[in-house]
């Protein structure tokens, strides 16, 4: 069965693409899980996972990821191909919105390949329970017919790898989230892992990062290699444009200064939200829909982009009521939090 034009696929087969452009941008991606840096736990796992299967002369178990976005899920996947040296196909929940969606992959899949489903708490239903007997009997039943003369063909499918990637790992039905024989949880990275990941980059991008400037971008970058960067491009275009091409301390404090990253890693959504919680709302409690009306967004932009970080940062809370800032707000604005005596008869 050909490929469904209807749904969002790409197969890559290692090495990468010839494209220069693209080349220069997958460079900063570890292709090895003795490159990659941060996550010991999950990538010494992995590493038994695999080297197990190699030896076996087997395809590994399938592999759930979860955990917050720009954290390495989609990396992984690719070093679990080239560790394998298999082909990789990726798609995602969002695009699979059929059970025959997902049986046209299924059924196209060479043996060994590796299937990467991104954002897989997004699959529909019907495509869920296609996907449960393809991950554990290797078989896709395609119906043909439709009414009281429809019946099941079973098409046997060769080992395949399924390495699923989400972001809320609570979403997944237990059914699917029991087939996957290894899981692994990411977790957001240090300062001092961060830094590491910035030489590397540098180095792959064949600029010199002086190690102040390392630090500077590492403490802005909310815990996250791909926000790290993304920042590192930008201080190398204003070192590049406004400075003498040195990605020196001042040059990083500059670029991140035009690029409204502050010293917390707070971008410009970040601080409307404070700033609106803290000076219309007087800190709260303020819903969700309401909060998003006075900063200009959609309810789930703030609740998924800008929210998780401030929470973590204890900057908001949130309660049965609403959203409120905490104490770390209101000084990280320059402002004074109200009194007790504000809050209850301001």
């Amino acid at each position: 069965m050909a490929d469904d034009p209807g749904v969002t696929t790409e197969r890559l087969v290692q090495p990468g693409a010839d494209d220069l452009e693209r080349a220069a941008e997958a460079a900063l991606r570890p292709r090895r899980l003795e490159e990659f840096v941060g996550q010991r736990v999950v990538r010494d796992q992995l590493s038994l996972v695999l080297q197990a299967a190699l030896g076996r002369g087997r395809a590994p178990d399938h592999v759930l990821l979860s955990g917050p976005p720009g954290l390495g899920k989609t990396t992984l996947a690719m070093i679990i191909a080239a560790e394998l040296g298999a082909p990789l196909r990726l798609t995602s929940g969002p695009a699979i919105q059929h059970a025959g969606d997902l049986a046209a992959v299924l059924s196209s899949l060479e043996e060994g390949e590796v299937l990467f489903l991104d954002e897989i708490h997004r699959l529909a239903r019907p495509a869920e329970e296609l996907l449960y007997v393809a991950m554990e009997d290797f078989r896709v039943d395609v119906v043909v017919g439709k009414g009281a003369g429809a019946s099941a063909i079973p098409l046997a499918l060769p080992p395949f790898t399924v390495v699923g990637a989400t972001t809320r790992a609570g979403l997944l039905p237990a059914p699917l989230r029991d087939r996957f024989g290894f899981t692994g949880h990411l977790d957001f990275y240090d300062a001092e892992e961060l830094e590491r990941v910035l030489v590397r980059s540098a180095r792959l991008l064949g600029v010199e990062l002086h190690a102040d400037a390392a630090a500077e971008v590492a403490s802005r970058s909310r815990g996250t290699p791909r926000i790290a960067n993304r920042l590192l491009r930008r201080v190398r275009d204003w070192a590049q444009v406004r400075g003498d091409g040195r990605l020196d301390l001042a040059a990083a404090r500059a670029a991140l200064e035009v690029y409204e990253v502050d010293a917390l890693g707070l971008d410009r959504l970040d601080r409307a939200v404070l700033t609106a919680l803290c000076t219309r709302f007087g800190g709260g409690p303020v819903g969700l829909t309401t909060l998003a009306v006075a900063v200009g967004e959609e309810p789930e932009t703030v609740e998924t982009v800008a929210e998780p970080f401030l929470v973590r940062e204890g900057l908001v809370g949130r309660t049965p009521r609403g959203r409120v800032a905490m104490p770390g707000a209101w000084t990280h604005l320059g402002l004074t939090p109200p009194t007790p005596t504000d809050t209850l008869f301001g």
